[in-house]
């Protein structure tokens, strides 16, 4: 087993803590080992569905203006070290084994879990490589999640809808919250939420800690005119902007990155026009509206929840695919699986149903009793029977969980991939 792979093993097998929210330990260690995350600046991005497009999108301009960047996302898709990329490329194996071990050897620090010690991982990691700023996605919620402890330049909360309710609580203005447990005093933050009841609790939450709010269709918004987007941003305007992540939906992403690089600039950041419209051309993101192009094509998109699949399902109806379309499908065992599935009603030809392989994978079975479709005894078998449903003319969508868009696309791609983890 080489160095790497031992490393992972032990910090896999940290799964049994479970997801463990509060800062008090984050901040115990932290301190600990010295404060990594007070030496780099960040934007610091929750929401429920957009985070990693609009953190994608940052460091994608900011590191076209020759800023040393870093990005840290989860889950990852292929491989472990994509969690932590500094300059848009993944730490190395090497790196990630010796910081892995390094932390496991200090007896100093408390029980922490997975999530906390990748966090931990990667503030070390930004900190070293001297990153100008960094783009940190928020893992869960805001509020207790362990990136919360670092102070940011300037945050931002994409949008809100149902996601993780045993959690961060069973109505919008409850996940609010906790997605605006990220404000700090005096820190300006985008939302690119909607809806009356969610801004009153972001407000709240804004005015208790005397956090400035830039709104979407209030101080900044965007517009799609065929396939170029403009932006404004109070009184600037940008116009044929071109997009390298695909998808109308991004309209609203590239509106709330655009926001947050303005109050950037407003800081000091030296960031020009062209580098706007360079890094937003520039800014890719796997498993995204990601196309593999064959006989039959296949398209990947983590869409996760009901608000992805609805986005997803409103892109197929932008393709008008002249082919067959064969949706392979599996999703997590908390997610509104009647309202995934709804979302691709008279969008898809047929459907093939799969369990990732992690522990919180729902049944393919329990899929089928919603809406009829194909259950399939494993991901592989899932591909080949969605390949020879959609014919070599036809379309493959992937969707439902990010686990499961990792496990095909291996398959697909023939890509290298590390074990899965559901955190």
């Amino acid at each position: 087993m080489t160095r790497y792979r031992e490393a992972l093993r032990w910090l896999y097998g940290l799964e049994s803590r479970g997801i463990k929210l509060g800062l008090d330990r984050m901040a115990e260690a932290a301190a600990h080992r010295g404060h990594p995350e007070r030496e780099v600046r960040y934007v610091h991005i929750a929401g429920t569905n957009g985070k990693g497009s609009v953190a994608t999108m940052v460091e994608s301009v900011l590191r076209a203006a020759g800023y040393r960047t870093g990005q840290f996302a989860s889950p990852h898709l292929q491989r472990y070290v994509e969690r932590v990329r500094i300059d848009g490329r993944p730490i190395s194996e090497r790196e990630a084994a010796r910081r892995i071990e390094d932390l496991r050897a200090d007896t100093g620090l408390p029980p922490l879990s997975f999530f906390e010690y990748t966090t931990l991982l990667a503030f070390e990691a930004f900190r070293d490589a001297r990153c100008d700023i960094v783009a940190l996605e928020v893992g869960l919620g805001g509020r207790l999640d362990s990136t919360n402890v670092v102070r940011p330049e300037v945050s931002v909360i994409t949008n809100i809808s149902f996601e993780h309710q045993r959690i961060l609580g069973d109505t919008l203005p409850k996940i609010a919250r906790e997605k605006a447990g990220v404000l700090k005093p005096d820190v300006p933050c985008v939302v690119g939420a909607r809806g009356k009841a969610v801004r009153r609790a972001i407000t709240a939450r804004a005015r208790a800690v005397g956090a400035p709010l830039r709104w979407i269709d209030r101080d900044f918004g965007s517009r799609w005119d065929g396939e170029s987007l403009s932006v404004h941003v109070g009184s600037q305007s940008w116009d044929g902007v071109r997009l390298g992540l695909r998808g109308k939906y991004q309209g609203d992403n590239a509106a709330c990155a655009i926001a947050a690089l303005t109050e950037l600039r407003q800081l000091g950041f030296d960031l020009s026009d062209a580098d706007i419209r360079t890094g937003l051309k520039r800014a890719k993101w796997a498993g995204r509206l990601e196309w593999h192009r064959g006989r039959p094509a296949f398209l990947f998109d983590a869409a996760h929840n009901a608000a992805g699949c609805e986005t997803l399902a409103r892109y197929l109806d932008e393709l008008e695919f002249p082919g067959r379309v064969v949706l392979l499908f599996g999703a997590m065992q908390d997610k509104d699986h009647r309202r995934m599935l709804a979302a691709f009603d008279d969008r898809v030809d047929r459907r093939v149903y799969s369990s990732a392989g992690v522990h919180r994978s729902g049944s393919a079975a329990r899929f089928a009793r919603i809406r009829s479709g194909t259950v399939s005894r494993s991901v592989r078998d899932a591909v080949s029977r969605a390949q020879r449903a959609a014919g070599p003319d036809g379309l493959v969508v992937v969707a439902g969980s990010i686990f499961l868009v990792a496990e095909a696309r291996a398959l697909v791609k023939n890509v290298r991939t590390d074990p899965m983890i559901a955190m």
